[in-house]
């Protein structure tokens, strides 16, 4: 194949530029990834979780949009790529520093953006600068592929091996240097990759071209920033001043400093988690703690994760009488010397009430060390086991029967009918979790599962549906198996083993009489015994509860009822989305009128930036034809030549809808969001760098039809290979990620450089071939990496609406199809076979 004819300016097509080039492309292709997924940390600690998901599609839109800017200047840098890398990557490390300072400085304030507009001029501003660094390390890739076409395959492979060791960067490197070291380290790898590309000549540009230092010296300077802020750190410094991550007003930990005496005495961050221990004497925070105990409280201490959800922690020699007014006591009065299994129990109460109520042994599970380590001494009593682990896996993994299993209650009170709360993905409420409880049970053994009360019933109700429908499918009877009371504002749920006899009703009846709880179900309950204490105008808990059991079909209950609450499986997560579309109407009308994330419309708010991405993206596509006015662009926008740029769409949107459910579902796997999202996403890189340096030898059409057949076997495949290796050490479910992804990795690099192959290949698409000038072809390859980018934007939005609303397998199955429409646009010949240059 012969290269397209030379123009002044215009370099070869083959890959023959400095290595100078290939090390700094691989530089900055790990300093953005790993700086993106250190953002989704930093959100969910600054601000909230359900902003984690906004910035994959904020990353993407900067490429994206880094496109449209090549095509509509399409020589822009062209005339010495080296120093255009070097500049480009300079300016990703100025402006992941600036990105990060803006957006820490000028926070959004999701409470008051309903009816505070300056509000939403700040998200927008948040949006341009946190999309900068990926516009310009987007516009470094793009530039090198429209400048080396014919080398698209290892272009694109240095650049996902790097964004490969970007996602190890990030799941390593917050331990060492936290969120915000992380951060400033990004920047130096950025600047590194500007020196490494300034600091050579390229041989195939002028030589009497004037060295410019100024570039230079600046990139010097930020990475000596980067590495002073490194060195304090790991000598056990906080870093660099001015650097520090502002919390939003509303999260718990900003409430609770606000209390006289309130001090921070400890925070530490790990790869997915920044755990913080308050120390206030204000503080008295027992949930599930009946009114009538009337005697002072401890003094507690507060521990929280990424800001929010706190915890009480108790001192070692702290008064432990009122745990006997606990909700989560009759499990204990009922199966006394009890043998305790404790799931999460964060700042250790659960742990506290067994063992003063007799148990015998307890064994705690706990995913995160750093919160073992800030609980301190309750983790280390004697009468303790202490396993470090998901409780998932460890219900897999162990054989141990227990007479008390208790799913700590771990959240903190929010309203549910915003739907601002419904993206969190939580596998210890699924009807797999509760499935997996029971079977760890003894003969009578109890379930203890606490939640807080909603009006009308949402989260309560939704928790006892998953009880009923894990005992239904294991064969038993959920009408004689489960009792439900109430506090003021929290309910417990047991679930027996067995069938609870009259001796057990009749003490579960003393028990909350006496600490006044409210009964809501049990297998012989009355109406006239319900709502007596925690007074309400009707028994509303009690009829709900019943109405979904006897509901006969129970579908028909779930359909009517004005909430979402049907039971989440590990298909569908989302214990916390309760919306429906009969809401609407009470919502909008409500809009800035709750003190809630986004005025209480967090749903619609997620939909907004759907409808905005879509915007977006056929603005990002559009644009550069709107602008481009010369006779071969017009031929570009003809019918036969707009089925290549249907097919960068298609892989656009099919990558990221594999790849975000693909991380969702290998949360169950992995435990942590984090360990789940680097995990996947360096899997999928460094296998689709391998597959696009081979894909010259694999057959187009094959490989597309291969990736639809793999799309349509996951959700077959992804439940076996959990259910039969979940209960294995982490380390070795961390290896068969990697195994289980390797194949779907390596196909999944293969479209983009065999597709930009295929456009330009005479035999396959005369109509369109490639000339790499001044003209259209000069155009074409930047455009379609806009709308490569532009549409990976939607799909990182629809990814997880389609999660949201249908489950994972649905995802996965409308990716196989871009991919299939993919396939289709490669074998179907239906442009014009006449061969015709670009170029004239």
């Amino acid at each position: 194949m012969q290269d397209a004819p030379s123009h002044p300016g215009i370099h070869k097509t083959t890959f023959e530029h400095p290595g100078a080039i290939k090390v700094g492309l691989f530089l900055l292709s790990a300093g953005p990834l790993a700086f993106e997924i250190t953002l989704t940390r930093l959100f969910s600690v600054a601000q909230f979780y359900h902003f984690a998901f906004m910035i994959v599609s904020i990353a993407l839109l900067g490429s994206g949009a880094s496109g449209t800017a090549l095509a509509l200047f399409p020589n822009l840098g062209r005339k010495n790529p080296l120093k255009s890398v070097g500049n480009l990557a300079l300016a990703t490390s100025l402006s992941m520093l600036g990105a990060y300072l803006l957006t820490n400085a000028y926070p959004i304030d999701t409470f008051s953006i309903a009816w505070d507009h300056r509000q939403v001029a700040i998200l927008a501003l948040h949006y341009i600068a946190l999309a900068t660094p990926f516009f310009f390390s987007g516009m470094a890739v793009g530039l090198l592929l429209a400048v080396y076409p014919r080398s698209a395959g290892g272009i694109y492979a240095v650049n996902m091996l790097g964004s490969a060791l970007g996602c190890a960067i990030a799941l390593l490197a917050p331990s060492v240097l936290g969120g915000v070291g992380t951060v400033l380290f990004c920047s130096g790898l950025a600047a590194l990759a500007s020196l490494t590309c300034l600091g050579r000549r390229d041989p195939e540009v002028d030589r009497s071209t004037t060295f410019n230092a100024v570039p230079v010296i600046f990139a010097a300077l930020l990475l000596v920033v980067s590495t002073l802020d490194l060195g304090l750190r790991l000598i056990g410094y906080s870093g660099l001043p001015g650097f520090d991550l502002h919390i939003s007003p509303y999260k718990s930990i900003s409430y609770i400093l606000q209390q006289p005496g309130a001090e921070v005495i400890f925070r530490r961050w790990n790869s997915f988690s920044r755990v913080d221990v308050v120390q206030s004497a204000s503080i008295h925070s027992i949930p599930g703690l009946s009114y009538r105990y009337l005697d002072p409280l401890p003094t507690t201490n507060g521990l929280l994760v990424d800001g929010d959800d706190m915890s009480p922690i108790l001192s070692t020699n702290a008064d432990t009488a009122f745990v006997e007014y606990l909700s989560s006591a009759i499990a204990y009065h009922l199966r006394p010397d009890a043998s305790a299994l404790v799931l999460e129990p964060r700042g250790g109460l659960d742990i506290h009430t067994a063992l003063a109520l007799g148990a015998a042994r307890v064994t705690t599970v706990e995913a995160n060390p750093l919160i073992v380590e800030a609980a301190g001494a309750v983790y280390h009593d004697p009468r303790v086991l202490v396993v470090i682990e998901t409780d998932r896996s460890f219900l897999r993994r162990s054989s141990g029967q227990f007479d008390v299993i208790v799913l700590s209650l771990t959240a903190s009170y929010h309203p549910v009918h915003s739907g601002a709360y419904s993206l969190g993905e939580d596998y210890r409420y699924t009807v797999e979790s509760f499935q997996d409880a029971l079977r760890h049970l003894t003969p009578g053994g109890l379930l203890v599962v606490t939640r807080w009360l909603q009006d009308p019933p949402s989260e309560d109700l939704r928790a006892f549906a998953l009880a009923v429908t894990a005992l239904e499918q294991n064969g038993a009877d959920p009408g004689t198996q489960i009792v439900a009371f109430r506090s003021y504002n929290s309910l417990t749920i047991l679930v027996r083993n067995g069938v609870f006899t009259t001796d057990e009703l009749q003490a579960v009846r003393s028990f909350t009489a006496g600490r006044a709880f409210d009964m809501v179900y049990a297998p012989d309950i009355q109406a006239d015994e319900t709502n007596r204490y925690n007074i309400l105008p009707e028994s509303t808990y009690y009829q709900t509860y019943t109405d979904l059991l006897t509901a006969s079909p129970r579908s028909d209950f779930y359909a009517e009822y004005p909430y979402d609450i049907t039971p989440p499986t590990d298909d569908h997560p989302f214990f916390g989305h309760f919306f429906k579309w009969s809401q609407a109407e009470d919502i909008l009308a409500e809009l800035g009128r709750t003190w809630q994330p986004f005025g209480g419309a967090g749903y619609f708010i997620i939909l907004a930036l759907f409808f905005f991405a879509l915007l977006l993206a056929g603005s990002l596509i559009l644009l550069p034809l709107a602008f481009r006015r010369s006779t071969d662009a017009q031929r570009v926008d003809q019918p036969s030549n707009l089925l290549p740029l249907t097919y960068f769409i298609l892989i656009g949107l099919a990558y990221l809808l594999v790849e975000i459910p693909l991380f969702q579902s290998f949360i169950l796997y992995l435990g942590e969001p984090a360990y789940a999202m680097a995990s996947v996403l360096f899997t999928l890189l460094l296998f689709s760098a391998l597959g696009s340096a081979w894909s010259r030898r694999l057959s187009h059409p094959h490989v597309l039809g291969w990736l639809c057949l793999l799309l349509l076997g996951i959700p077959l495949f992804l439940p076996m290979l959990f259910e039969r290796t979940l209960g294995l050490p982490f380390e070795f479910r961390l290896v068969l990620t990697g195994i289980a992804l390797a194949p779907l990795g390596f196909m999944m690099g293969i479209p983009f450089p065999a597709g930009i192959r295929w456009m330009m290949e005479k035999r396959a698409c005369p109509g369109i071939q490639l000339s790499i000038g001044k003209g259209a072809g000069a155009f074409r390859i930047p455009w379609i990496w806009a709308a490569n980018g532009a549409s990976s934007v939607v799909a990182s939005i629809l990814a997880a609406l389609l999660a949201l609303n249908f489950g994972f397998n649905w995802v996965f199955w409308i990716g196989a199809l871009c991919y299939g429409g993919a396939w289709f646009a490669v074998i179907v010949p239906k442009w014009d076979r006449r061969p015709r240059s670009l170029h004239r």
